[in-house]
């Protein structure tokens, strides 16, 4: 089944792969791997979730942001891919939650990413995982996810 209509069968959308805000590129492919710079949960360049947890958003806005950067990192992992059905599978993920002093909810918020790719990969899905808090992300996201992708050969 091709990802795209995994994706909708979770009534979920594709996005457009985000552009980036400064000086980078979204994602580059590395031998049979693909691998995306942090993408924050930005929507037809709006940014749906700001701000830290607990204060300004709450753990289901901040594992439903997250969810949003998965989707936006296979968008960018699918625009440098020969396609978007070329990724087999997720190897890892790395999810930075904004965070209030004290916090320790980030495990929880981070599997909004983590369901989301088994959601959507099946076993090939399953993946090695950091998640952590951070005083701040880049224009006040609540939340960033970066990821490597695997590509069929």
């Amino acid at each position: 089944m091709s990802i795209v209509k995994r994706i909708e069968e979770l009534g979920l959308q594709l996005p457009e792969a985000p552009s980036p805000v400064a000086n980078y590129i979204p994602a580059i492919v590395v031998g049979n791997e693909i691998r995306t710079s942090g993408q924050i949960p930005m929507v037809c360049g709006e940014l749906l979730y700001k701000g830290p947890v607990p204060s300004a958003q709450s753990i289901e806005n901040a594992t439903e942001a997250a969810k949003w950067c998965g989707l936006n990192a296979i968008a960018a992992a699918g625009a440098v891919a020969r396609d978007v059905d070329s990724i087999c599978g997720v190897l890892q993920i790395r999810v930075c939650i904004a965070s209030d002093a004290g916090f320790e909810g980030h495990a929880t918020i981070a599997n909004g990413v983590s369901d989301l790719m088994v959601a959507i990969f099946g076993d090939e899905g399953k993946h090695t995982r950091v998640a952590m808090g951070s005083i701040g992300l880049p224009l006040g996201a609540t939340v960033e996810v970066e990821a490597v992708f695997s590509l069929a050969e």
